[in-house]
């Protein structure tokens, strides 16, 4: 049997090309729908005789050990609930473009459904732990001039609730002299967000030391020479730095990148902070989405309760 190919595949990435798509948005739904080709092929299945069944068959072998990735590599033991739905929703999204295009698909693009996904509680550190976070790099680095970047890059985060892709993405001339940034964040949507002094002091400090013609504001020091002046940090490399850090410090909570965010939500919502703000600075563009943020911390919930209670004077 001959490899099987997805019908309009490439016309399909084309179409999200000229939509305006992130290029980050067309590599997630390319890599998604190659891990699904890669399964048709695997089970021999033709593309027509694709069924209800079969979709059912390929939820199961996303949670499967047998799993392999766009690249054909092992995959992890398990796929979590939200990595499975971002997956389907890219197939759903090309059965979609089929239907528009008068393709004949196998089965509709709804009856390929979304898994349940156990909502979690979200945790956020204390504001001391993330503190010390943000200043691990000045106390456990040992070379200093990438203590001096990477206190700058936690700083950052913390200071403007960006996403990590908009930091490793961040530009020298997105940045004004007030520290107000440029942000061209997910979906292409346009936003400002701001420094603290504190990141100011530590940006500045870093950019003394950069010594580079690269456009990005956060580089690596090793590789890079005239012909790479368009490398910038990978994100692989800013989680594996949090997550050292924080075990150096003996911070229980999990913490990541999305969690400084996440902590730069919760603690300007603590302080008093209007929800709406918050949604325009983390480039939400529903409030519901930032409420999951804002209302996170059981401190806020108590402090609601001890203030708005009307028997609790």
């Amino acid at each position: 049997m001959s490899k099987i190919h997805l019908p309009n595949f490439d016309d399909y990435l084309l179409d999200l090309q000229v939509n305006n798509y992130s290029k980050e948005t067309l590599y997630n739904y390319e890599r998604d729908l190659t891990v699904f080709e890669n399964y048709i092929n695997k089970s021999k299945v033709e593309f027509k005789k694709i069924n209800k069944k079969e979709i059912l068959r390929y939820k199961a072998f996303l949670t499967s050990s047998d799993r392999k990735t766009a690249n054909k590599n092992n995959g992890e033991v398990y796929l979590g609930a939200y990595s499975i739905n971002r997956m389907l929703s890219s197939l759903r999204s090309y059965f979609k473009y089929l239907v528009e295009i008068d393709f004949p698909v196998p089965i509709p693009p709804e009856a390929i459904k979304m898994i349940k996904t156990e909502k979690k509680k979200s945790q956020v550190a204390e504001l001391d732990e993330l503190v010390a976070l943000l200043e691990a790099p000045t106390k456990f680095e040992k070379n200093k001039k990438i203590g001096i970047r990477n206190r700058a890059i936690l700083e950052v985060f913390f200071a403007t609730g960006m996403r990590i892709s908009e930091l490793i993405n961040l530009e020298v001339d997105k940045i004004n002299k007030e520290g107000k940034i440029f942000i061209l964040g997910k979906g292409k949507k346009e936003r400002f967000v701001y420094l603290t002094p504190r990141s100011i002091k530590h940006l500045n400090a870093y950019m003394k030391i950069r010594n580079t013609g690269s456009p990005f504001v956060f580089v690596p020091y090793r590789g890079l020479n005239a012909s790479e002046l368009k490398k910038k940090i990978s994100p692989n490399y800013i989680q594996s730095k949090i997550k050292a850090y924080r075990e150096m410090l003996g911070i229980t909570v999990p913490t990541s990148a999305h969690s400084l965010r996440h902590g730069f939500a919760t603690y300007l919502a603590e302080s008093g902070a209007n929800p709406a703000a918050i949604q325009i600075l983390l480039g939400h563009e529903s409030l519901d989405t930032t409420t999951r943020y804002v209302h996170a911390s059981d401190r806020y919930a108590q402090k609601s309760h001890k203030k708005f209670h009307p028997l609790n004077k």
